[in-house]
Order: C-alpha cells, then structure tokens, then sequence
C-alpha cells in the first residue's frame, strides 16, 4: 500500500481554554510565544489568538482558543487539547487516498483556514462506513508551501 502523500511535520497545536487570557499568561507571557495574529468566527464559535514556535519552515503555530458562547457547539474548550495540524505535500491526494481506506473526513472538506492554507480535518472518531478516525482528537492536514516542503525534505537527505 503505497502512500501518495507525506506527513512532513507538526504546523499548529490548538489549545481551547474558557479564557483566552489565562491561556496568554501562560504561552506568551511565561513561555514567550509571540503572538502572530487573531481569528473570530461565530459560525465555528471562536476567539482565538494565532502565536509563533519558532520560525521560518520550521514555525509552529500555536492557537489559544476560547469559545464566543461557551453554552454553544462546538465548544473548541473540550477537550482542551482541541486538535493539532501537520503539514503535508499533498493535501488533495492525502485526502482522497486516506477516505479510500477507511479513515473518516470531517465535514467541510478542503478549504481555507484560520491562516490561509488551504486545510482538511479528520475527524476525531471512525464509524461504520469510516472506521478509523483521531481516537478522540482532531487531526487537522495542512497543505505545506514549497518552502516547508523544501526544508523538510532537505532534512531527509
């Protein structure tokens, strides 16, 4: 069974809290992350600030996010640990391949994300049609730029 995509590396963790503040205490003002931007959506009930591990190819994005409504769905504070993303070559591919065998898409499908890559979840759990899913976590693939590419690829060689 040959892959027609790769997982290259870890591009975002998504931590979902009741307070956006409390999560900046900690990830910016104790750990020193630097806030890169901000993304609201009522539609997917979130407020969330857009922080940077380290940087150029290699960045990972750390999102702090709270609820709009916290008596709302989905409620991106459960579980705290609410998804992480990872880059991949072939977003299309990777997706078409992964749903042939077996492993559940989330609704949505391909589109744009928070921070403009274009972005596909899998869902957090399989069923009968789809059995394999995240075993209770949101696994988000990211299409990775040629630099993210280059770079990761460059540390295999």
């Amino acid at each position: 069974m040959t892959r027609p995509f790769k997982v290259l590396g870890l591009q975002q963790v998504a931590i979902g809290g009741t307070s956006k503040e409390r999560l900046r205490a900690l990830w910016v003002d104790k750990l020193g992350l630097t806030p890169t931007g901000t993304y609201r959506s009522e539609r997917e009930n979130v407020d969330e600030d857009i922080c940077a591990l380290g940087s150029g190819p290699f960045k990972v994005e750390v999102d702090l996010m709270q609820p709009l409504d916290p008596d709302r769905k989905p409620a991106v504070n459960i579980p705290a640990l609410n998804h992480i993303g990872l880059w991949v070559d072939n977003l299309p591919r990777a997706v078409e391949w992964l749903a042939a065998n077996g492993v559940r898409v989330a609704p949505g499908g391909i589109r744009k994300g928070a921070t403009g890559y274009d972005i596909c979840f899998l869902h957090p759990v399989g069923n009968a049609e789809y059995p394999f899913g995240g075993e209770g976590v949101l696994i988000e693939l990211v299409q990775a730029t040629p630099e993210v590419i280059a770079a990761f690829t460059a540390l295999q060689t």
